[in-house]
């Protein structure tokens, strides 16, 4: 099965915390840091677990900066 992948800028202080709390949460989503320095991570997201993520992301924004990101390849 293929994932999603979606991007997100975060507060860099915060990446353990979110990468944590998705592996607490077993199988629904991985999250890889891209650029330590700016933030830049992707959650790859199992299929139908997108509401799940969804629900986790705006909580946790209440706490944390969490904004999404259009992420180019090869820019």
């Amino acid at each position: 099965m293929e994932t999603i992948s979606k991007y997100y800028r975060v507060d860099r202080r915060e990446i353990c915390f979110l990468r944590f709390i998705f592996e607490a949460y077993d199988g629904i989503a991985i999250l890889t840091t891209i650029d330590p320095g700016s933030g830049s991570v992707v959650l790859h997201i199992s299929p139908g677990c997108e509401e799940t993520v969804e629900m986790i992301l705006q909580d946790l924004k209440k706490e944390i900066m969490i904004e999404p990101v259009v992420f180019k390849k090869g820019v």
